[in-house]
């Protein structure tokens, strides 16, 4: 299954971003819109993610989120993954904000 992908410097600053990476990843940094849902989570956190709008998967360099988008359109939702993940995110000069007190980065 092919699953859609876009680039991070294209994603609607509006758009739905879901960051399915670990907590301690989250934590170092992350877009100040995404909702955080681990990717060990997602299964019983589904009903969290919206049905019918785009909603923009990412991880650190893309792997994980090509898979939580594919298993997320297997159940009916319209997922699609950021080509390059937070390392994208953070070379396209995206926002970024962490937990830390420490200038945000891709853990």
């Amino acid at each position: 299954m092919t699953v859609p992908e876009i680039e991070a410097k294209d994603v609607p600053d509006d758009g739905y971003l879901l960051d399915v990476r670990e907590q301690e990843e989250w934590v170092a940094g992350h877009a100040p819109q995404a909702v955080h849902i681990p990717m060990g989570e997602l299964q019983a956190r589904v009903e969290e993610v919206p049905a019918g709008q785009a909603v923009y998967v990412v991880c650190r360099v893309g792997g994980r989120s090509a898979h939580a988008a594919a298993w997320l359109n297997h159940v009916g939702r319209e997922a699609v993954n950021i080509d390059g993940g937070m390392y994208a995110w953070e070379a396209a000069k995206r926002p970024m904000v962490s937990e830390t007190g420490q200038p945000p980065f891709v853990a």
